[in-house]
């Protein structure tokens, strides 16, 4: 009885990964689109990013590294309004101007927590 209670405590563990999983790579291509298309986020005409290929990016910003280190809230507050810990910073608030919603901004974050 006791083998049949683990296997069923296991599949429902394993099945609830495989969601989850699943359900963060939508978020992070959900986010990998936001980044980079032009009505969106639009992120590529300022940033390059490390490692991954990108049609054009440009310069202005600086190239995005090692994000996969920064907290989840770090990342979001820096979309959502980064003159809050850099008042001289030349990205726009997308977040504080309605550009981007909640849900758009944790896609981004999603798709950033993946670069090296």
């Amino acid at each position: 009885m006791k083998l049949i209670k683990s296997l069923v405590v296991a599949t429902a563990i394993s099945t609830l990964t495989v969601t989850l999983l699943s359900a963060n790579d939508d978020l992070v291509k959900e986010g990998e689109k936001i980044f980079n298309t032009k009505n969106l986020g639009n992120c590529l005409a300022c940033h390059d990013v490390n490692g991954k290929k990108i049609d054009g990016p440009g310069s202005m910003g600086p190239k995005l590294q090692a994000l996969k280190y920064w907290p989840d809230e770090a990342l979001y507050n820096k979309i959502y309004d980064p003159y809050t810990d850099n008042p001289i910073s030349q990205m726009p608030a997308f977040g504080r101007n309605g550009w981007l919603s909640d849900s758009e901004i944790k896609a981004v974050v999603a798709y950033l927590k993946t670069v090296e």
